[in-house]
């Protein structure tokens, strides 16, 4: 029959689709997540070994006072482990350079004073794990240890300016050298010819730190200089950039806007050059946390980098126009540093209150933006509500169900009509059965007298769809979802469930392999729902689709098993209300509710063909 046919084809799309998405979203994911301990494990054993070894770092040759013409340094000299000085851990490498302490209620760390360097940050609101007594995340760390990475903002000078502000640069701390939301620290350097360089470094509540540069010239003539920011990176995510999210090199700059580009494409292209820019924004972006340069008021030259020479390296930089400093009149520049967490509100409060052009696309909210963006809003606002996620995307459910109420009604209300025709259906496949073309004229005219749309079955499920795949995104790329807790075993909605159902879900003293696949409670109550849900109707009478309808409930728990544990609620929740739904609208039309007749006849005998 016709529906059944829309029925086979919709199962197919929908099975076709989750399968695409496991393989190419799912299973990178749940392999980063795997090899997080194991990778964390291996930058300690580096780090240790590094502080007890004896050998020499990787080189990385370059000059730390280029040319005008000569572009942003590439060098990371005079940093241990980088330059022929023996690597430490990350307490003795902090220890061997000056520093200006950071304490705001969400950030700590401190600043290097060789190079000015924002090279030491931890995020007090974040840890490694949902263990309350894990680590802080390190953002950023000296470039000495394995995972390296820093915010450095300097000038390019020549013969006439002399030496200006470079990665080997030794500043003087003014004060107490502790920098703090409400007391910002300043530092200074004089050079041979009489430039004096004044740097204020303040820092809001949160994560954006905002560098001013006033430039002095002491001397008879003009000079000439530019002003360069970057943040370099030593390290990369084990699996960055997957389908469904970037990481890597990104910002929006110029007329091209956003540029995102991935560690492979960088490493093949080595140097990536937009054009010139008078605003916007580029950095370094992970899945959570990011870090990125603004510079305001000055034309700009941005650039994508990769380093293979010694000791391989990321970079995403610019390179202002030149600017001319007169004797006796300061010349003043102002550049915004972020790095911290990429939380929604505060990345969009950046955008419009400091006017850093769409910043909010640090985000990755993907293509379907427009389903993506609303979803995250629903399920935020009614967070702010109820003090719970999980609760929220439970009642983001209810109001997806309403909004879609009217369509999905007409869909069940024709599917129970479907139901009721089904003997004037046989019995027009019997008459034509012999000329398919009179058979489909007939069952179209029925479906025209009864008010019948045969693909109404279709649009529950295909309605669900871009929801589910809105939902799945704003739980893979907001911190907001990182670590959020349900009730009961579910202590993050953004990661699998932990349970198992192969040590009947932790009652059995041992871990299951890994090769097993992952199945925990929430994907079997989801599977339940799932095949109470379509054993509402009536069992095909082709064994082939008979068998699809049987078997497709097992198929999604083993493949949903996997998903984040946020996802397969929301789908079991989904289904219990469905269920309800189609309840009542087949007893409002008279249509037999199937269910109970359908699990009795599992367990009855079938019948013999003797019999």
């Amino acid at each position: 029959m016709e529906n059944n046919r829309n029925f086979l084809i919709t199962i197919a799309l929908s099975i076709g689709i989750l399968t695409l998405w496991q393989v190419f979203y799912m299973n990178p994911r749940m392999e980063q997540q795997r090899q997080a301990a194991e990778i964390a494990a291996q930058r300690v054993e580096a780090q240790t070994k590094a502080a007890t070894s004896t050998g020499e770092g990787a080189a990385i040759p370059g000059s730390a006072l280029p040319t005008p013409l000569g572009g942003v340094p590439g060098s990371a000299a005079g940093v241990p482990g980088t330059d022929g000085v023996p690597a430490a851990s990350r307490e003795a490498t902090l220890a061997q350079t000056g520093r200006v302490s950071i304490d705001t209620p969400r950030l700590a760390g401190s600043i290097n004073l060789t190079g000015a360097r924002i090279d030491d940050v931890r995020l007090k609101d974040y840890r490694l794990t949902v263990d309350k007594d894990s680590p802080n995340i390190e953002l950023l760390n000296p470039a000495g240890l394995p995972n390296g990475q820093y915010a450095e903002i300097g000038f390019v000078g020549n013969e006439q300016t002399g030496t200006v502000p470079g990665p080997a640069t030794v500043w003087t701390a003014q004060g107490n050298g502790k920098l703090t939301d409400s007391a910002p620290v300043t530092l200074t350097f004089t050079n041979e010819k009489g430039l004096t360089f004044n740097r204020t470094i303040a820092v809001d509540q949160d994560y954006m730190f905002t560098i001013t540069d006033t430039v002095t010239n002491a001397g008879a003539a003009p000079v000439s200089l530019m002003n360069y920011g970057r943040v370099t990176r030593f390290d990369k995510p084990e699996h960055a950039s997957t389908y469904v999210l970037h990481e890597g090199l990104i910002g929006v700059t110029g007329e091209e806007g956003l540029e995102e580009i991935k560690y492979t494409k960088i490493e093949e292209d080595k140097e990536i050059k937009p054009g010139k820019s008078k605003d916007g924004w580029l950095g370094i972006t992970d899945k959570y946390w990011a870090v990125a340069l603004a510079p305001t008021g000055r034309e700009f030259q941005p650039r994508y980098a990769y380093f293979a020479d010694g000791r391989p390296r990321y970079q995403s930089d610019y390179l202002s126009d030149a600017f001319t400093v007169s004797p006796g009149q300061p010349t003043t520049l102002e550049t915004r540093v972020f790095a911290g967490a990429k939380e929604v509100g505060k990345i969009q409060t950046y955008e419009t209150e400091l006017n850093i052009r769409q910043f909010d696309l640090m985000i990755d909210w993907g293509w379907f933006y427009f389903i993506t963006k609303p979803m995250f809003w629903l399920i935020d606002t009614l967070y702010r509500f109820l003090g719970n996620f999980g609760l929220a995307i439970l009642a983001t459910t209810v109001v997806v169900k309403a909004v879609f109420f009217p369509l999905a009604n007409k869909s069940y209300a024709s599917m129970a009509n479907m139901k009721k025709v089904q003997p004037a259906m046989l019995e027009i496949r019997e008459k034509y059965a012999d000329d398919k073309m009179k058979q489909q004229q007939a069952m179209m005219e029925l479906y025209k007298q009864e008010k019948i749309n045969p693909l109404a079955g279709c649009w529950p499920i295909l309605i669900q769809i871009p929801v589910f795949f809105a939902l799945y995104k704003v739980l893979y790329v907001t911190i907001e979802m990182r670590h959020a807790p349900f009730f009961g075993w579910i202590h993050d909605l953004a990661a699998p469930d932990p349970t198992s159902l192969f040590n009947l879900f932790g009652l059995l003293p041992f871990t299951p392999p890994a090769f097993l696949p992952h199945l925990g409670v929430w994907a079997v109550i989801m599977g339940i729902t799932m095949f109470l849900q379509m054993r509402m109707n009536p069992t095909p009478p082709d064994p082939t689709q008979a068998m699809i309808f049987n078997w497709m409930p097992l198929v999604f728990t083993f493949m949903m098993g996997s998903f984040p544990a946020g996802l397969v609620i929301y789908w079991a929740w989904n289904n219990s209300l469905s269920i309800l739904q189609q309840g009542v609208i087949m007893k409002r039309q008279g249509a037999k509710i199937e269910l109970w007749d359908n699990l009795i006849g599992l367990f009855k005998k079938k019948p013999t063909p003797a019999e």
